[in-house]
């Protein structure tokens, strides 16, 4: 058996607690080992074998740890990553991975060079509702696609307490923010753009980030992609709309995993991942004699465990990581331009 991958994380604010340590602790291959703690000290009420250090300097210079998990505001995310990779660590850093594609370019560079592997937290391919879209696109059913819209709304009028996305510093604002999540999802499935028009807005009173955004993606064959996200949406609109010349799919975002994971419910837990009754996707479709069909389409459990799986077969195994240093690119000269 390969020994496990021991790891430490950056920070344990809401993303080490909830999106990370749940699911080192649940995997076997992974040993959740140290955290950076400044000032409050809470890792160990919830994992008392853990070591805390003071210092992000101090969990790099653990020579026990394999993995740095980089989930720190976005504005450092290249710098902690550079030192990282120097100290000899592989990376798995949150969305985004960087500011620009010129630091995404250096880093995955450096991780070639010294020997290591750069991997980006894209967790929401692994959504439960994402996964309804996949397949539906998938299987064919829908035909040739023409339109699709992804969504992500809100109604956040408040500036939130987080400076990093909300004062003007690199990679803040909404459309570093959801904008990762969307364009990581259609890219994923479409690839990149041959051409792209992006739009900014600035819509809550004293707001110094953008707070909507709506990038159109131009595929060939005229398939074209839009995606969406709104601070100040009081009632939002389906997330997932594909429309194909055969039919119609629609989707809720409806994922719980976050939900859950705020709740302390476990990745391995029974009913984990598990859409809410009532959130099924719709498929609707037109038959040769132009009459049309409505089905509901149960959603697959979500879980974020796979990402993880799929960290570790790349460390141990040399398998080839989902999220591709190419996607990550793509997806960053779209944000910065």
């Amino acid at each position: 058996m390969n020994k496990e991958i021991v790891t430490g994380l950056m920070a344990y604010g809401m993303s080490g607690k909830v999106f990370h340590a749940p699911f080192i602790q649940a995997h076997p291959a992974f040993k959740l080992h140290a955290v950076t703690e400044r000032n409050h000290k809470q890792a160990a009420s919830d994992y008392p074998d853990i070591i805390s250090y003071d210092t992000t300097e101090a969990l790099l210079a653990d020579t026990e740890i394999e993995l740095i998990i980089i989930n720190t505001p976005n504005y450092t995310h290249y710098d902690y990553a550079k030192k990282a990779l120097q100290a000899g660590k592989h990376i798995l850093v949150e969305k985004p991975f960087t500011a620009t594609s010129a630091e995404a370019k250096e880093l995955f560079e450096l991780a070639k060079n010294v020997g290591k592997k750069a991997f980006v937290y894209q967790n929401r391919r692994w959504d439960s509702d994402f996964t309804s879209v996949r397949e539906i696109i998938e299987s064919g059913e829908l035909g040739k696609l023409n339109e699709v819209h992804f969504r992500f709304d809100r109604y956040r009028a408040a500036i939130g307490p987080k400076s990093f996305k909300e004062e003007p510093l690199a990679a803040s604002g909404l459309l570093y923010d959801l904008g990762p999540h969307l364009l990581d999802q259609a890219i994923s499935l479409f690839g990149a753009p041959d051409s792209f028009h992006k739009i900014l807005g600035e819509n809550r009173s004293g707001t110094k980030v953008n707070d909507y955004f709506s990038i159109h993606l131009a595929y060939p064959n005229s398939v074209h992609v839009f995606v969406h996200s709104n601070l100040m949406i009081a009632e939002p609109l389906p997330s997932f709309v594909l429309n194909g010349n055969l039919g119609t799919f629609i989707k809720e975002r409806a994922d719980v995993q976050e939900d859950q994971l705020l709740k302390g419910i476990k990745p391995v837990d029974e009913g984990y991942g598990v859409e809410a009754d009532g959130k099924n996707g719709k498929l609707f479709l037109m038959n040769g004699e132009g009459h049309k069909t409505q089905q509901t389409i149960p959603s697959v459990t979500g879980n974020y465990l796979p990402l993880f799986e799929a960290v570790y077969q790349s460390i141990r195994h040399e398998q080839a990581y989902p999220i591709t240093a190419e996607q990550i690119i793509i997806q960053l000269e779209i944000l910065e331009s």
